[in-house]
């Protein structure tokens, strides 16, 4: 969670072998996914990598996008910038709906341990890469739900609590 309460969701496609992307790419193509995607995150505010922002292109319509990077001086029209997470969560507890993480691969591992909930289409290929999700500890996260489309799961998981574990 935020420091201000809010829900932090990790959102992610991961390929069987970990892999998010291939330099500005994602190396699959598949139907539907993309809408959820935007079914999921919209009304809410967006955290993402400067390299994941680039490779879009734009800020995405009906969100607001926070992106994080180390350079002093990188700005863009549309977009809010923090320099860290915790720049960014703080940031965030200011805008509309959740904080959707949103990648890339070094943007989730720093997210992870304050997620509440990843979604993750969990992709049915094992496809070259050089972005990657972080590994989890799948006993610290429970399975909510999982709906299957063509070529991938739809896969929630939330945190479990303290007494859960």
């Amino acid at each position: 969670m935020t420091p201000g309460g809010k829900r932090v969701v990790m959102v992610a496609a991961v390929a069987r072998n970990g892999v998010i992307g291939d330099g500005p790419d994602i190396p699959w193509r598949l139907p539907g996914e993309q809408r959820l995607f935007k079914g999921l995150t919209w009304g809410h505010t967006l955290v993402m990598g400067r390299t994941t922002f680039e490779s879009i292109g734009r800020p995405l319509p009906g969100r607001t996008t926070i992106v994080l990077t180390r350079s002093p001086d990188w700005t863009a029209e549309g977009v809010l910038v923090a320099r860290d997470l915790e720049g960014a969560l703080a940031l965030a507890d200011g805008l509309d709906g959740e904080v959707m993480v949103a990648g890339g691969g070094q943007v989730y591992a720093v997210a992870l341990p304050v997620a509440d909930e990843q979604v993750i289409s969990e992709v049915d290929l094992e496809p070259a890469g050089d972005a990657f999700y972080p590994d989890f500890d799948r006993t610290e996260w429970v399975e909510t739900s999982r709906e299957h489309h063509d070529g991938y799961d739809r896969v929630t998981y939330s945190r479990r609590r303290a007494a859960e574990l």
